[in-house]
């Protein structure tokens, strides 16, 4: 019932007064944003060309973190032993150095070469423990079968400096000129430095295919010659803003110095497409230029920010990540979707009125003919992708947790065809593996540390135990020995040994290994010791990131359920747009354990959050559109015509997303981005066959529940409505007496 205006007495009022006021200031408040955006586009030019320039000045001095020790946290047990050793001996590289056709004489004679070197600290081989300085006859070949045989020779190098020091990747350089073409040289410090080398060509060549490919794709998808560019400039400015502002973090891990540009490019592009795509819309109903671009950032807007915030949560998601390298790539993945929603919903529109004639002049009939037919043979499939869903999703999400995962630094392995998988392979084929443990113990007694280093070469995997209280010669003092050549074992509060053992880096029996030399340390200092390694930072590793698992698949999963909940204010349509992801996620990390691939676990937890994330956002299309339609269609027509018309835009978006994914796999020599890259490709095409295929199925099955909930919005719509409308008559009735 509606009351005159003079009849509104007090309160009730200005209460309806107050309604109307805020209902103006929000409306005339959304239109305001949008003015803003294309009436101030000059000036939103000049601050985005501003930010480009700052942030490439930013980007240099952001580092790049080798080191996946570091990302574990404070109370892991290695974690803590390598601050105390940084603190007392430094933290030295490792490496692994083998000569060919040399004699044992001229062996030895390298060997002290390399010992000399500035850089080099230790540099274990025969003469540890074997007299080498005899003649040949009398030395037995099983005393050095270790480190001299066939004509080769082998030996352990620990540097001065860490693993990325410029001194020791010298130190490297030299070691290669004084073995000359018959040496081989492997280990932390020489990945290390291989990995800084290169990476940048090997990302570079990447990036180069990638925006090769991604130009003829958009070339295939859109309308204009000139729109491809358009999108890549527009990504370009994002990519940079987001390295630049990286200097926040100081560095970053070369995981996601590697592929968090590619990714970005590959994740973002939807939402230039989003825009351009409905302001060719409104071009076509007549409307002038900046009336199409104002309906354009209006009605695309909602599509963007749904999208983009799903896959900004999916990200973040890694944050909580105990495993720190987690948080440093969940915060460039998140930061760059954020970055390249405000760049294209801010700086796009400007970008789009300065070249809209140019994108006019240069427009092409569409190279991808209409889907139509294609989605009718969908739908007609559609019990036939229900029931294999049904089949797959339970064996699928079994066996995707019955992989076998690496999780050290055995991932980061070079692959075929570099100088470092031929050197590993050529020292491999000659001799036993060799895995070096740094053991700290306090500095209590000489006695107590020569039992132990006993017991230790006891062990059968054990090649050889350097301590201090070993090389000291029976009946002289500690206190007569320089501390220039004691404080490389001995400091006033720690001891290090130095243990050479036959063992794989990470695998169950290297783990065992790893596991007797700890228990044996402990016997004989059961406090303040520690045991570090490769193999003990690999298990610490693995204790600490297959927990972060759950945690982070959970809360992405809910992260983005609750984005798509706050968008289409529905119960049942964030349950019905996830499955078709998750199972695709299931089928993507089910196929390495059916081929007997081993998977990566960083990658792993990184590619089920970025699958997720990423194409979420074609199932929230999917949805978007079907709703659209429905409001005028009976279900099973909106069901085809939905499909017809997102088909289009997932596979320039899909398609984009794997060919960069694959890119990754067939150009990257490390294996971690290789992996990833492989996981990234196929995961990708797995979620556009699900959401192509079962989410208009489900869509089409609960269209009931959803369209009685999509009922009660629009009622509670038309009620606002309704208040806003009896308002503005009592406004105007207000003011005509």
């Amino acid at each position: 019932m509606k009351f005159p205006n003079h009849l509104l007495k007090g309160e009730k009022q200005l209460k309806i007064r107050g309604k109307f006021r805020n209902h103006k200031e929000k409306s005339h408040k959304k239109h305001n944003i949008v003015d803003f955006i294309i009436n101030k586009r000059k000036g939103i030019e000049v601050v985005f060309g501003i930010l480009v320039v700052i942030s490439l000045f930013c980007s240099m001095f952001v580092g790049t973190n080798y080191d996946l020790s570091k990302y574990l946290p404070s109370d892991a047990p290695t974690k803590q032993g390598i601050n105390i050793l940084k603190r007392e001996f430094g933290y030295p590289g490792t490496a692994r150095a083998m000569v060919d056709n040399v004699t044992l004489s001229q062996a030895k004679e390298i060997k002290n070469k390399i010992a000399d070197l500035d850089g080099v600290d230790a540099v274990i081989w025969a003469d540890s423990k074997t007299d080498v300085n005899q003649a040949r006859d009398f030395i037995n070949d099983d005393d050095i079968k270790d480190y001299y045989k066939n004509k080769h020779s082998v030996m352990d190098i620990t540097f001065d400096e860490g693993d990325s020091s410029n001194r020791t990747s010298n130190a490297i350089d030299q070691i290669k000129s004084i073995m000359g073409k018959d040496g081989h040289i492997i280990g932390s410090a020489v990945q290390n430095k291989f990995l800084n080398e290169s990476l940048a060509k090997e990302m570079n060549s990447a990036m180069i295919i990638c925006i090769t490919i991604i130009i003829l794709i958009l070339i295939l998808t859109t309308t204009s010659w000139v729109e491809p560019i358009l999108f890549l400039f527009v990504m370009g400015i994002a990519i940079v803003i987001n390295k630049g502002t990286n200097i926040f973090l100081g560095e970053v891990s070369f995981l996601t110095a590697t592929v968090s540009s590619l990714l970005q490019l590959a994740v973002a592009m939807d939402y230039s497409i989003f825009l351009i795509h409905s302001f060719t819309d409104e071009r076509k109903k007549g409307l002038g230029l900046t009336d199409a671009l104002s309906n354009a950032i209006r009605k695309s807007s909602k599509s963007i920010l749904a999208c983009g915030m799903a896959t900004f949560f999916g990200f973040l998601a890694l944050v909580l990540m105990k495993y720190s390298i987690g948080f440093d790539m969940g915060i460039v993945l998140a930061k760059g979707i954020l970055i390249s929603v405000l760049t294209v919903l801010i700086l796009m529109p400007s970008l789009i009125i300065r070249f809209a004639n140019l994108i006019e002049k240069t427009t092409h009939r569409p190279f991808v003919p209409p889907l139509n037919k294609v989605a009718k043979i969908i739908f007609k499939c559609r019990h036939f992708v229900l029931i294999l869903a049904i089949i797959m999703v339970v064996p699928a999400y079994i066996g995707k947790g019955m992989n076998d995962f690496q999780f050290g630094s055995g991932s980061m392995s070079s692959g075929q065809g570099t100088k470092y998988y031929e050197d590993e392979q050529a020292i491999n084929a000659q001799f036993e593996k060799s895995n070096m443990f740094l053991i700290i113990v306090p500095n209590t007694s000489n006695v107590q540390e020569k039992n132990l280093s006993k017991r230790l070469k006891d062990l059968n995997f054990v090649k050889n135990v350097i301590s201090l209280s070993e090389e000291l010669p029976e009946g002289i003092p500690e206190s007569m020995i320089p501390e220039s050549m004691t404080s490389q074992l001995h400091t006033k509060h720690f001891s290090r040994i130095i243990l050479s053992a036959s063992i794989d880096d990470e695998s169950n029996y290297s783990f065992k290994c790893s596991d007797k030399i700890k228990l044996l340390v402990k016997q004989y200092y059961p406090k303040n010791s520690y045991v570090i390694g490769t193999t003990p930072v690999t298990q610490d590793i693995k204790n600490v990131i297959v927990n972060d698992f759950d945690l982070v698949d959970i809360l992405s999963i809910i992260a983005v359920a609750i984005v798509i909940f706050i968008t289409f204010r529905s119960l049942s349509i964030p349950i019905i747009t996830i499955i078709p992801v998750e199972i695709a996620v299931f089928l993507n990390m089910l196929f390495p354990y059916l081929v007997g691939e081993k998977l990566i676990f960083m990658g792993y937890i990184i590619v089920s959050c970025l699958q997720l994330g990423a194409t979420v956002d074609y199932a929230i299309l999917m949805v978007n559109n079907y709703l659209d339609i429905r409001k005028q269609k009976d279900r099973k027509e909106a069901t085809i015509d939905a499909i017809a018309c997102t088909m289009p835009p997932l596979l320039t978006s899909a398609s984009i997303l794997s060919g960069v994914g694959y890119i990754l796999y067939f150009t990257s020599s490390i294996g971690a981005i290789s992996g990833m890259g492989h996981l990234i490709g196929r995961g990708t095409l797995f979620s556009l066959f699900f959401v192509v295929s079962l989410l208009p199925t489900l869509l089409y099955l609960c269209d009931k529940p959803i369209m009685k909930g999509q009922n009660r919005k629009l009622n509670r719509q038309k009620c606002k409505q309704n208040k806003i409308n009896t308002i503005e008559q009592n406004k105007s009735l207000e003011m005509s007496i």
